[in-house]
C-alpha cells in the first residue's frame, strides 16, 4: 500500500469492521477504528457517531494527524431498520440513511487530503441489497443502493489518484441481525459469510498495487440466497 500503512475502519468495535481492523493489522499494517463503542484490542480509535457529520470528519482528522497520515479508508459501519415504510418512525428511517450513506461520504470527505499524499485506497462496503431491493427494508436499501453510486461516481472522480473499491457482501454471521424482530432475522438454516472471510477480501483489495484497481467485489456463501 502507500507510505503511512495505516488503514481507517469504520465501525471497528464489532462485526465486519472488527474483522478487518484484525485482518489488516495481521497484514502488518496500522488499523484506526472509528465507532460508538470503544474498539478493544489495543486498537487506537476515537469514539464517534457517523449520524454527526461534521463531528465524524473531524475524528477522522484527529486520527490522521495523531497518526501521520492515512493510507486507505475502509467504511464498514452501517445500520438498518426492518418494517414497513409507515410503521418505522421517521427519525429511525432517516439515521438510517444518515449512517450508512451520509456517514460514509463524511469519512471519505475528511479522509481524501491524506489519502491524496499517499495515492491511497478507499473500500467502501454496500450490501446486496443496494443492487436489489427487499420489501419491508426501504431505508436500508435506499442507503446502500446510495453507496453504491456515490463509489461509482467517486471512482471515476478519483481515477489515477486513489484507489476506489465497492464491496457488496451477502449476509454475514454477526450481531447485526440480533435486535430485529423474529421476522426479520435469519433462519437456523441461513448460509451467512464469516466476516473473516469478507474481512480478508477486503485486505485482497488494498494490496492491489498503483495504478491496479479491484472496482467491484460481491462476496456471498456459495448458496446465500441473495445473490443473485
Amino acid at each position: 500500500m502507500a507510505r503511512a500503512d495505516t488503514v481507517l475502519v469504520t465501525g471497528g468495535a464489532s462485526g465486519l469492521g472488527r474483522a478487518v481492523a484484525s485482518a489488516v493489522r495481521e497484514a502488518g499494517w496500522r488499523p484506526l477504528v472509528l465507532d460508538r463503542q470503544p474498539a478493544g484490542d489495543g486498537f487506537d480509535h476515537e469514539l464517534v457517531d457517523l449520524a454527526d457529520g461534521a463531528r465524524a470528519e473531524a475524528a477522522v482528522q484527529a486520527l490522521a494527524e495523531r497518526s501521520g497520515g492515512l493510507s486507505a479508508v475502509v467504511t464498514a459501519a452501517g445500520m438498518d431498520a426492518c418494517g414497513p415504510l409507515e410503521a418505522v418512525p421517521r427519525e429511525t428511517w432517516e439515521r438510517v440513511v444518515t449512517v450508512n450513506l451520509l456517514g460514509t461520504a463524511a469519512v471519505v470527505r475528511a479522509a481524501l487530503p491524506y489519502l491524496l499524499q499517499n495515492e491511497g485506497r478507499v473500500v467502501t462496503v454496500a450490501s446486496t441489497l443496494g443492487l436489489r431491493a427487499l420489501p419491508d427494508a426501504t431505508a436500508y436499501c435506499a442507503s446502500k443502493f446510495g453507496v453504491v453510486g456515490f463509489t461509482r461516481a467517486l471512482a471515476l472522480e478519483l481515477a489515477g489518484r486513489v484507489g476506489v473499491t465497492l464491496l457488496i457482501p451477502g449476509g454475514m454471521r454477526t450481531a447485526f441481525f440480533d435486535d430485529r424482530d423474529p421476522q426479520y432475522q435469519p433462519g437456523p438454516d441461513s448460509q451467512l459469510n464469516s466476516p473473516d472471510d469478507v474481512a480478508a477480501a477486503v485486505v485482497f483489495a488494498l494490496r492491489q498495487p498503483p495504478g491496479c484497481e479491484l472496482r467491484e467485489l460481491i462476496i456471498t456463501p456459495s448458496r446465500e440466497p441473495s445473490w443473485p
